[in-house]
């Protein structure tokens, strides 16, 4: 694999999955699928291995897959470079937006379904929507991107949003607060006026990971398309939508185009999401789709909410975001992992790399850093650059031989986090620091003992004992 960011990287859904099948990363299930909880099941139970495709699914004649961007090894095929490789690309995209391209025709408009034509059409007999978990309320889309453009302001935005199938051509649409479609949406509502938007579902990988950004890295008046563009390094093509005044990703496999009524809401949820924990039901806005488009044989992308996928799509996007801040603030810090344990959220390991006595204290000065540029962070470990961060072994190593809690461990009381963290009161929780790098000067007395470097063969290794050792039997 290309370990440096392509300019030009064809970061087309297609183009991906045809990369990751290459790779052999995607497992392909041979028998019918069932989309009433045996695919979300399956995907649960396989999460953070090869993707998995489903051609044949039960009462419909549309393909879903699923697990796509779980795990490291599936990012690295579907981009077809290593995971710096990602991460740079990520980073390059903030500082180098490539505005999108209008182009008047689309495989996406190859098949079209309207509203008020030939009788309508029905999203749940159409779409092999999942039922996810026992206890969700119903049939959930999870990998639709929803595409807006604020109605004061211009700025399109891009978003994962899931939907709940209410009708045939309506669904409720999870808002949560803070999120810039909910601040477009309650413009358009004090306009007294429908939100166009579209919820693609299968589309540029660029898009999936500008959607995944947030926080300081992607404020409201950030083009979320052209940073997009900025992550391919050409511009995404986008194609005016059939029935709304809006424009969205011309190769995607299928989207949803309507608005969201200004005056009416319905019960969302309850469905589990990804911290694990079902959410409740809740008012939700209504998603009025007025037509349904799709390429020739496309393929359903669905996202478990309690899987590794919903999370490992803001791994590199946020380590990206992270590497960039503390790079600036402090001189010392090397790398940053969200580990998987923390949900590629909320945990943080930093490798510092101290040369001089004054880099010391600089440390702790990234994991305040560190809290400050994400606020979901709740946990950050800073640790010597010998130590092997996408480890967890190594990171606990410093964590046993190099971290006294009485003078390493420190505590920021009374911080904002995710208000879905249910140990917090309603998003405010202590935040916990720990340095686990040693003094400069100690750094010999601290030096793990070396070994040589030696070849070994495959071949080199037998599994059967001699006879020598014919006791062990």
């Amino acid at each position: 694999m290309n370990a440096s960011a392509q300019v030009g990287v064809d970061t087309r859904f297609r183009s991906a999955l045809r990369r990751m099948q290459q790779a052999g990363r995607i497992r392909t299930f041979a028998r019918e699928a069932d989309p009433e909880f045996q695919i979300a099941g399956m995907m649960k139970k396989l999460d953070g291995g090869a993707a998995l495709l489903f051609p044949r699914v039960k009462g419909h004649g549309m393909p879903v897959i699923g697990n796509v961007l779980c795990c490291k090894e599936n990012c690295e095929a579907a981009f077809g470079m290593d995971y710096r490789g990602i991460r740079r690309s990520v980073a390059r995209a903030f500082g180098n937006p490539v505005a999108p391209v209008r182009v008047a025709n689309a495989p996406v408009h190859e098949h079209v379904y309207r509203r008020g034509m030939d009788g309508g059409f029905d999203i749940g007999a159409l779409l092999p929507v999942l039922t996810h978990s026992d206890g969700d309320s119903g049939r959930f889309i999870t990998a639709g991107i929803v595409v807006v453009q604020d109605p004061e302001t211009g700025v399109y935005n891009a978003s994962y949003h899931r939907l709940q199938l209410i009708g045939p051509q309506r669904t409720a649409l999870k808002l949560d607060f803070g999120r810039h479609l909910r601040a477009a949406y309650e413009r358009a509502q004090r306009m007294g006026k429908p939100l166009p938007i579209a919820a693609c579902i299968g589309t540029d990988l660029a898009v999936h990971y500008a959607a995944a950004t947030m926080g300081s890295q992607m404020p409201e008046s950030t083009d979320e398309l052209a940073i997009a563009g900025g992550l391919r390094g050409e511009p995404v093509p986008v194609v005016k939508a059939l029935t709304q005044d809006i424009f969205y990703p011309a190769e995607t496999e299928i989207v949803l185009e309507g608005v969201i009524l200004p005056d009416q809401m319905v019960l969302e949820g309850p469905f589990t999401d990804f911290g694990g924990f079902r959410s409740p039901a809740e008012d939700a806005p209504v998603f009025e789709v007025s037509a349904l488009v799709h390429r020739t044989q496309p393929l359903y992308h669905a996202i478990n909410g309690v899987g590794r996928e919903t999370v490992m799509l803001r791994k590199y996007v946020l380590e990206a975001s992270l590497l960039k801040a503390l790079q600036a603030a402090t001189p010392i810090v090397q790398d940053v992992e969200m580990t998987a344990g923390g949900l590629h959220r909320f945990h943080a390991v930093i490798s510092v790399k101290k040369t001089i006595p004054q880099h010391e204290g600089f440390q702790r000065n990234a994991i305040l850093a560190a809290f400050a540029t994400l606020k979901d962070l709740d946990l950050v470990i800073a640790v010597d650059d010998d130590i092997d961060i996408q480890d967890p072994n190594d990171v606990e190593y410093a964590l046993a031989m190099r971290m006294e809690a009485s003078k390493d461990l420190f505590i920021v009381p009374g911080a904002r986090t995710h208000e879905l963290v249910r140990v917090s009161n309603d998003g405010i929780r202590a935040k916990v620091g720990i340095d686990a790098t040693v003094p400069l000067e100690e750094r010999a007395r601290f030096a793990r003992a070396p070994f040589r470097t030696v070849e070994v063969d495959a071949g080199d290794f037998s599994p059967d004992a001699p006879e020598s050792l014919g006791w062990l039997g």
